[in-house]
């Protein structure tokens, strides 16, 4: 639901039971530091997620048989908080770690191993290798055709992927396609103010701000951001997108004054957040 305050209190309250009633190295204890780990990457902190998520991973490494999918979860999780620091060399380590387990212990239309090659697929993406990105999320799409109802999230989010690599190569009326699909079932599938349709309406606004269309561009990172303003802490990076990406729109429109009040807003968000050698530091 977006609610990470309250998510992130009762995850506590849990880790504390779990360390008075259960030894110290019981799996359950790996669950809920996985949990919080998991929140504060939604939250933007990822340092602590990945203190969290690396907790995780060494409770499940005594706890657990060497091929467990509990630990390619957790290399998963580790992944997406290096890709999401922009370390995307250690991300695509821990994913494909997750991989080699996950293809030795489930059947081959899991809907685990879609996952695998969606998180491959998305560093792929990261480091602009695009046809390496675009394989694997196709690959992943068609598990999860194969393992999922037609409005699973997860399918959603298999279309929104392979809408970014083919914005990023410049197709724009397929990325856009995808897109749209993915908004379809993020809209049937999920509440009205969650962050996953933030994104959809931030994704198909880049697509019309590359096509030179800005009004379009611009109504949909609006609705993005009035998205993320409910949904999202206040210093989230998601919201430093979404400023900086109305304010290019508003540069490009010649509405300079609008377009330097949402970039600082941006920047100010990412000087809090990420660390200093995140590209988007240093983006012009």
């Amino acid at each position: 639901m977006g609610e990470y305050s309250k998510a992130l209190s009762s995850y506590e309250r849990s880790l504390e039971i779990q360390k008075i009633a259960l030894p110290p190295n019981h799996p359950d204890l790996a669950g809920s530091y996985n949990n919080i780990g998991s929140l504060y990457n939604n939250m933007g902190e990822y340092s602590k997620a990945l203190s969290s998520h690396e907790r995780s991973l060494e409770i499940k490494k005594i706890a657990l048989p060497p091929n467990h999918p509990d630990l390619a979860a957790s290399y998963n999780n580790i992944g997406m908080v290096y890709d999401n620091m922009g370390e995307y060399s250690k991300a695509l380590s821990s994913y494909e770690q997750a991989f080699d387990i996950d293809k030795k212990v489930l059947p081959p239309n899991h809907p685990d191993l879609a996952s695998d090659y969606n998180n491959i697929g998305m560093v792929y993406k990261n480091m602009s290798e695009y046809s390496k990105a675009l394989s694997s999320y196709e690959r992943s799409l068609e598990i999860r055709k194969i393992a999922l109802p037609p409005n699973h999230p997860s399918l959603a989010a298999s279309y929104n992927n392979i809408g970014n690599v083919y914005k990023n190569m410049g197709e724009y009326s397929r990325a856009l396609s995808s897109y749209e699909r993915s908004l379809e079932i993020r809209k049937i599938a999920l509440p009205p103010n969650h962050p996953d349709l933030a994104a959809s309406y931030n994704n198909i606004g880049a697509v019309y701000d590359n096509m030179g269309e800005y009004p379009k561009a611009l109504s949909s990172y609006e609705r993005s951001l009035e998205i993320r303003k409910i949904a999202l802490p206040p210093n989230h990076p998601d919201l430093a997108a979404s400023y900086n990406n109305i304010g290019r729109v508003y540069d490009e429109m010649g509405e300079y004054s609008k377009a330097l009040s949402f970039l600082e807003k941006a920047h100010e968000i990412d000087r809090k957040t990420l660390p200093p050698n995140h590209p988007h530091i240093a983006q012009p």
